[in-house]
């Protein structure tokens, strides 16, 4: 692996800075995009990208390319955000990017419109410092990370594997980091399946038990022997796996009825030890212990995933070293949090590293950064750039 060409910029020369306000500023919820990709179309072809953008569903889907041959590498990321949330505990318009006291605060300031920012500023000093192309390059941005994620970047995966274009390599630009930027990278997530349960009894007057079956009491014992359910305590690559009921209804209350029914929700965060058919037949055999009378149904498959740190041409040792040249220290390596769509592109073919700013206060009010993390995260990817392209 050839040595890195160093790039350092100081806060006051950072243009994702300023390319983060940009982004900001516009209302991006899931899954508009509210012309944040237009925006980055104009900013891509300036470099030199030829840039595709896609409405699908009410998705937008923005594929930029540059470069010719050698190695397939993305960069993956999205334009939308989740709701501001109640707007009288924002410090600030949510869509009206401030910078108070090193901070720069709105919706998306972590979430991730700076990694998008940091990335284009990156790729911006690659160019103009005169960086050989010497592989591919693709930006792969979707308005719909946050939501059903159907349409996003599981259709621009589909979409590739059409043009017959294998990734080796997605740079995700999720936040990862806990304290600092290059504290942590994710090189993996769990897995995620949500479920639904309803069970069946009959209907009846609190005053005539005898006449009636209390659809709640056996959903009562089902919910325990979900809870009772053993899972792996997890491995030195997951955390360990855990189910979580998330929503009970039995119908309109009405304090002398029996409920003939009771439907419950839950979530399944599970490791690399299961898949999707394991954790459908563990559930339904605490089901059918109790009862025979019920529906069940899964939603949202989100399939775990792992970068072996052992691949060719390692991606992780690359971000390594970009993190060390700029930080001093080593991340650490994780797999925790929730899901993203590096699952979509995760395969043994193709390696997925997730490396972006602190995520302390994704989807909350308020949401922030440090400028200090942003610039960082810029001379990270610059050096990164310099190294795999």
């Amino acid at each position: 692996m050839g040595m890195y060409a160093q790039q350092v910029v100081q806060k006051q020369d950072a243009k994702s800075i300023e390319y983060a306000r940009a982004l900001i500023t516009r209302p991006s919820i899931t899954p508009e995009d509210a012309g944040c990709q237009d925006w980055l179309i104009e900013q891509l072809k300036r470099l030199g990208y030829s840039c595709q953008q896609f409405e699908v569903n009410g998705v937008s889907n923005l594929v930029a390319r540059i470069g010719q041959g050698g190695k397939n590498i993305g960069f993956v990321g999205h334009t939308d955000v989740v709701p501001p949330g109640p707007l009288d505990k924002w410090r600030t318009s949510p869509f009206e990017p401030t910078i108070q006291d090193d901070f720069l605060i709105g919706r998306g300031s972590a979430d991730m419109k700076t990694g998008l920012a940091a990335m284009l500023s990156a790729f911006e000093r690659f160019t103009n410092a005169g960086g050989a192309m010497n592989n591919t390059f693709y930006w792969l941005i979707t308005s719909d990370e946050e939501g059903e994620a159907e349409y996003g970047s599981k259709w621009i995966v589909e979409y590739l594997a059409k043009q017959n274009v294998a990734l080796d390599m997605c740079i995700v630009g999720e936040p990862s980091s806990t304290h600092k930027t290059g504290d942590a990278i994710k090189l993996g997530r769990r897995g995620s399946l949500s479920g639904k349960l309803i069970v069946y009894g009959k209907q009846g007057h609190v005053a005539y038990p005898q006449y009636a079956v209390n659809a709640i009491h056996i959903m009562g014992k089902i919910v325990a022997g979900l809870q009772a359910i053993e899972w792996d305590s997890g491995t030195s690559d997951f955390p360990g796996s855990s189910l979580q009921v998330t929503h009970v209804e039995s119908g309109t209350f009405t304090d002398n009825l029996v409920p003939g029914q009771c439907e419950v929700c839950f979530n399944i965060r599970y490791s690399a030890r299961y898949d999707r058919e394991q954790l459908n037949i563990k559930v339904s055999e605490v089901i059918e212990k109790i009862t025979d009378n019920f529906k069940l149904s899964w939603d949202r498959p989100c399939d775990p995933y792992l970068t072996s740190t052992k691949s060719n041409g390692c991606l992780i040792e690359a971000i390594e070293k970009a993190i060390h040249l700029n930080t001093g220290s080593f991340p650490i390596l994780s797999t925790s949090g929730g899901t993203s769509d590096g699952r979509f592109y995760a395969s043994s073919e193709t390696q997925v590293v997730e490396i972006g700013v602190p995520n302390q206060t994704i989807h909350q009010v308020n949401e922030r950064i440090q400028i200090t993390d942003l610039v960082l995260l810029e001379n990270i990817y610059t050096d990164l750039l310099t190294e795999l392209l």
